[in-house]
């Protein structure tokens, strides 16, 4: 029996499976086989992505954040999960602090507990600094024609700044898989359609890579607001509107990205593995 807790920010889902501290047998096997049946909606318990919670490599770190997508692939970052992770290390982990550093293949990054005084919890992350192509590029699939700009943010994104009124009507499920997995991408990326709503703020629509349309896309949200504030369509900090809600993202040339966003626990409970 594997023991998981169900999180959420702003609808992207997660299973964390806790192995903080745990020795080595006591570990979960975790891999992309299992990923796939935990985030299975039907057979399995139903997220985007899992995130594996260990122990820190040193002691940069209190502690270490892998993840992967529901189709069992490895992602870098996931802004969304990050926050998510801290909160649980906020709640149940062994020390209650104000601050947590967490390991990723991205590098160690900052999160920041915000008590709202009611009972809630926000987050702030530090992003790290985003990192733009070689410059605007030009897509035609699936009868939908624009130009991009590519931003990594720890993971790699093509953000799309579209008219006003296509946002809602775009067919992102059919031409969304197609983008990411072009040859331009040989690590496929997820695609952003962006919506200028504001002076400061804007609308986004998100196709992760390797699990599809999701509600909310943290480094996706960051993603698209650098490439606003880039090519300066919105001034700072920018409100960014989601399917399942809001984020602020805050970013100045040079400086690192941060993200402040809601999270919430779900459910717990303990999974059964199904036999190989």
């Amino acid at each position: 029996m594997i023991p998981f807790v169900k999180l959420q920010g702003l609808g992207n889902d997660f299973v964390l499976i806790d192995d903080l501290g745990k020795p080595a047998a006591m570990r979960v096997r975790m891999g992309a086989e299992l990923a796939r049946e935990l985030c299975d909606r039907r057979l399995g318990i139903g997220a985007d992505q899992v995130l594996w919670l260990k122990s820190a490599a040193g002691p940069e770190a209190d502690a270490r954040m892998e993840i992967f997508n529901a189709d069992g692939s490895v992602a870098e970052m996931c802004g969304n999960g990050i926050r998510a992770l801290a909160l649980y290390l906020y709640r149940h982990g062994p020390l209650r602090q104000a601050n947590y550093r967490i390991e990723t293949l991205t590098g160690v990054r900052e999160t920041r507990i915000l008590e709202n005084g009611e009972g809630g919890v926000g987050i702030q992350v530090d992003m790290g600094h985003p990192v733009f192509g070689a410059g605007d590029e030009w897509v035609s699939v699936a009868g939908f024609s624009g130009k991009f700009l590519e931003v990594n943010v720890g993971n790699p994104h093509a953000v799309f700044v579209v008219p006003s009124g296509f946002l809602a009507a775009a067919r992102l499920g059919e031409f969304g898989p197609l983008i990411e997995n072009l040859p331009r991408f040989p690590q496929r990326t997820n695609v952003e359609l962006v919506e200028i709503t504001g002076p400061a703020s804007l609308s986004c629509r998100v196709w992760e890579r390797g699990t599809g349309l999701t509600l909310a896309c943290g480094t996706g949200a960051c993603a698209a607001a650098v490439a606003a504030l880039q090519q300066k369509l919105v001034s700072g900090p920018v409100e960014v509107t989601l399917p399942g809600g809001k984020l602020e993202i805050r970013w100045t040339s040079g400086q690192p990205v941060w993200m402040r966003g809601p999270a919430e626990e779900v459910f717990r409970g303990e999974y059964q593995q199904r036999d190989s």
